[in-house]
C-alpha cells in the first residue's frame, strides 16, 4: 500500500475509486474518487485506512530525484507549503484530466526499455508533472497568500531568501527585512512547514551553490567571493555540510 513508502519517498496518490483516510499527526483527512493525495516524506502520516473497494494509481519520487529535476524554486516552495497544509485535494474535471495524463505518461515511460537517457527523460516528465501540479494548486495558493497574514509573511520570507541567500545566510538578516524578530520568523516557519527558517535559507543557498559549481567558467575563488564565504576553509566546510563533499570533489563527480 502507498502508506508503506512514506519514510523513503514522496507519495502521490490519484484515487480511482473508494475512500481512504489518514492523519498527519495534527489533523485527519479523507479522500475519495478523483482526489489527489500527496504525502511529503517529512509528513508524519499515521492511521491510514482504505475502503475495501479502494483503487488508486500512486507515484513514488525520491527526494534526490525531485531535487535534481525541480524546474523552479519559488513555486516549488509555495507548492510544498500548500501540500503540507492540504495533503488531500479534490480535482475538478480539467485538473483530473491533467493529472491522469501525467500519470499515464510516467507509466508509459517507465515501461520502456532502459536507455542511456531514461533517467533524464523521466526527469523531464517529472518537470511537466510539477508544472501541472502547481497550475492545479494556483487558486488555493493565491487564496492562502491573501487570506492568512502568517502565510503572507512566510511567502515574503521565501521571496527574500531567493533574492539574498547567495550572500546572506543568517535568520537575523531576513527577520530585520520583515521587521520581526528572528525568534518569531522561526516560529512562523515551524508553524507552517515544521521546518526552521534556517533550513529554508540553506535550501536556497544550496541551490545557488550547486548552480555556481556546475558552471565550469567560475573558479572556486570566484564562487567564494560571489557567495560571501570569507575564507576557503569556511566555503569547504559549508559545501561538505550541505552537499556531503568538498567543492572540488563535487566538481570531479
Amino acid at each position: 500500500m502507498p502508506s508503506e513508502y512514506t519514510n523513503d519517498y514522496h507519495v502521490h496518490i490519484l484515487v480511482r475509486r473508494g475512500r481512504m483516510s489518514f492523519s498527519d499527526g495534527i489533523k485527519s483527512f479523507s479522500a475519495q474518487t478523483d482526489d489527489l493525495v500527496i504525502w511529503q516524506m517529512s509528513n508524519r502520516i499515521s492511521n491510514v485506512k482504505y475502503s475495501n473497494d479502494f483503487e488508486a494509481d500512486f507515484l513514488l519520487a525520491s527526494p534526490d530525484f525531485l531535487s535534481q529535476f525541480n524546474p523552479e524554486m519559488v513555486w516549488a516552495s509555495k507548492g510544498f507549503i500548500f501540500i503540507r497544509l492540504n495533503p488531500s485535494f479534490h480535482l475538478d474535471d480539467e485538473s483530473r484530466q491533467l493529472m491522469k495524463a501525467d500519470f499515464s505518461l510516467f507509466q508509459n515511460r517507465l515501461a520502456q526499455p532502459d536507455t542511456p537517457f531514461k533517467r533524464e527523460i523521466l526527469g523531464r516528465v517529472m518537470q511537466i508533472f510539477l508544472y501541472d501540479l502547481w497550475t492545479v494548486y494556483q487558486n488555493g495558493l493565491s487564496q492562502m497568500e491573501t487570506s492568512d497574514n502568517t502565510a503572507r509573511i512566510f511567502f515574503r520570507f521565501l521571496s527574500l531568501a531567493q533574492q539574498h541567500a547567495r550572500r546572506e545566510r543568517e535568520v537575523a538578516f531576513y527577520a530585520d527585512k520583515l521587521c520581526i524578530t528572528p525568534k518569531y520568523l522561526s516560529q512562523i516557519s515551524r508553524t507552517i512547514t515544521r521546518l526552521p527558517a534556517s533550513q529554508w535559507i540553506t535550501y536556497y543557498a544550496t541551490f545557488e551553490l550547486v548552480t555556481l559549481l556546475n558552471d565550469s567558467s567560475k573558479t572556486l575563488t570566484e564562487i567564494i567571493d560571489l557567495m560571501n564565504f570569507g575564507t576557503a576553509s569556511f566555503f569547504s566546510r559549508y559545501a561538505r555540510k550541505t552537499l556531503g563533499k568538498s567543492p572540488s570533489e563535487y566538481r570531479q563527480k
